[in-house]
């Protein structure tokens, strides 16, 4: 399963209903650190195919969705369960911190 493009015409179908946890990655194409994470969360989305989704917001063209969760600094990585959040960070992240946020 590959990364999700959320808008904020999906984000209710894909997010706030989901039965999974779901994880958002705001980012931007000009920021160096929403780079680095990038393809981390390509491989989070892989190892977590069927356990959870993952979502990438640009925050350039989403920005309704960047200030709902107040966005300040990106990266900025959230997790979402039950419609709720449940955990967010913001910063480079390792595979293994974001598969513990979701898990």
């Amino acid at each position: 399963m590959s990364v999700l493009k959320i808008t904020k015409n999906n984000f209710d179908e894909e997010v706030l209903k989901s039965e999974k946890p779901v994880l958002l990655d705001f980012w931007a194409s000009w920021c160096g650190p929403c780079r680095m994470v990038g393809p981390i969360v390509e491989e989070v989305s892989e190892e977590m195919e069927g356990i959870a989704k993952i979502g990438k917001i640009n925050v350039d063209e989403e920005t309704e969705l960047a200030q709902a969760f107040q966005v300040m600094s990106i990266p900025t990585l959230v997790v979402i369960k039950n419609g709720k959040v449940e955990k967010s960070v913001v910063g480079v992240k390792t595979k293994q911190e974001l598969i513990s946020m979701i898990s």
